[in-house]
């Protein structure tokens, strides 16, 4: 029996995907769980299997969107296949999205065509909604934009003069300016713009900065004494990879000393429940871990991080961020964080800054580049090494105060390394 391959719900949120690249042809034969396709989505790009053995048909190609409920492929013998062509109903290889309703799925042609042109319209989702607000057809509003494509300015002139709207790009000057026409900067400058699609990760980025942006949120900045800190690592580090393979930094130390912190200062392990007015404290530990890819900033999660020692944390940070590199992260390795931390020291610079709280964690360290800075040490001012933090976090859920006993339960387990479990 022949399989359809819709894009179905992923959880998260995740509605779009991104047929990144084919890894068959049309047409070729495939086996079971073979490799078909990868698609790219909010968090990961995924290698999608075929459901049986057959041959397959490609339906969505290389490089377009798909949406819920969308056909990508379907495997099955060519007869089964021809039969799809002809509109005979076959069996989904997963859930797809609901039906329409009957009186939908009874509409005529004509309205199933203009409704298929008007997807097949070049303009942005924007576009797409001032055209509804304004009522106005956009399968018949003649694009002036680059490759025909139908810009604000040309749905504004539709809806002023609907019965001109196939022309208004041709429309006299005068008649523009009495129909309120102000000239897009495509128009102000043709050729010498390019519009740029954001993937679905920088769109994933876009979202989740606008969800955080609507957090009530404070920063508390201090500097913690790394010399006992960078000295450990120094120390150990040659021994933690012959020995134990393990490639040791800072940050397996910082994530340890974070989780004590946190125990000490529960309301920052949260979450904020806004419709009910609770704050949902956390007991379990999943430190999550901004990584920057080749797409744009992820984050992985080290799952249940306060049962682990030092060099398994090491280990998995290490595998993680291959991964990101390797583009073979799941879904689950980048979800349900309880906190988060984000290196910014790692890319080599950066004193002190505001990071952006990773909804819908209650607050976010930024930890920057440990550095040579005069301390004072038994009354004496020293050279020693200073690792400057900063810590954003929610205000509904938490105060100034409760942040620098955060800050300072850090300070004191990082300023004092040995205590933390190296195994």
């Amino acid at each position: 029996m022949v399989k359809e391959i819709r894009f179905v719900d992923v959880g998260e949120g995740i509605t779009e995907g991104h047929v990144v690249k084919w890894l068959v042809k049309d047409g070729d034969s495939v086996k079971e769980d073979q490799p078909l396709f990868q698609i790219e989505t909010d968090k990961a790009v995924v290698n999608i299997p075929a459901p049986i053995d057959g041959i397959v048909k490609v339906f969505a190609k290389e490089g377009t969107d798909v949406h819920l409920g969308d056909l990508v492929a379907a495997v099955g013998t060519a007869e089964e296949l021809n039969a799809i062509k002809a509109g005979a109903p076959v069996q989904s290889a997963a859930p797809s999205a609901p039906a329409a309703p009957l009186q939908e799925q009874r509409q005529a042609p004509e309205a199933q065509a203009q409704g298929q042109q008007a997807q097949n319209i070049l303009a942005t989702p924007a576009v797409r909604k001032l055209a509804r607000d304004l009522n106005v057809d956009i399968a018949k509003v003649k694009g002036t934009g680059p490759s025909g494509r139908v810009l604000e300015s040309d749905v504004r002139s539709a809806a002023a003069a609907p019965s001109a709207a196939s022309a208004t790009p041709g429309a006299p000057a005068q008649q523009k300016k009495a129909q309120g026409y102000s000239a897009s900067l495509e128009e102000q400058h043709s050729g010498e713009i390019e519009r740029i699609p954001l993937s679905p990760t920088r769109k994933a980025i876009a979202r989740n900065m606008e969800a955080s942006w609507t957090i009530p949120r404070a920063v508390h900045m201090d500097l913690i004494d790394a010399t006992s800190l960078y000295n450990i690592v120094e120390r150990e580090k040659a021994r933690a990879a012959s020995e134990l393979g393990a490639k040791l930094t800072y940050l397996p130390f910082i994530i340890k000393a974070t989780i004590e912190a946190l125990k000490e200062n529960p309301n920052f392990n949260a979450s904020y429940d806004s419709e009910k007015l609770e704050i949902i404290r956390k007991s379990y530990y999943n430190i999550g871990l901004a990584a920057e890819a080749s797409d744009g900033l992820k984050v992985v999660v080290v799952k249940n991080a306060d049962k682990k020692g030092i060099i398994d944390i090491a280990k998995e940070v290490q595998q993680l961020s291959q991964k990101i590199k390797d583009q073979t992260i799941t879904l689950d390795e980048m979800k349900d964080s309880t906190f988060t931390i984000t290196n910014i020291g790692s890319l080599g610079g950066g004193f002190l800054s505001v990071p952006m709280i990773n909804y819908p964690d209650v607050a976010i360290l930024g930890i920057h580049l440990v550095r040579d800075m005069p301390v004072v040490k038994n009354g004496s001012i020293v050279v020693g090494k200073v690792l400057p933090f900063s810590i954003s976090f929610d205000h509904r859920v938490v105060d100034g105060a409760e942040a620098v006993k955060f800050g300072n339960s850090l300070i004191k387990y990082l300023e004092d390394p040995d205590f933390l479990d190296m195994l």
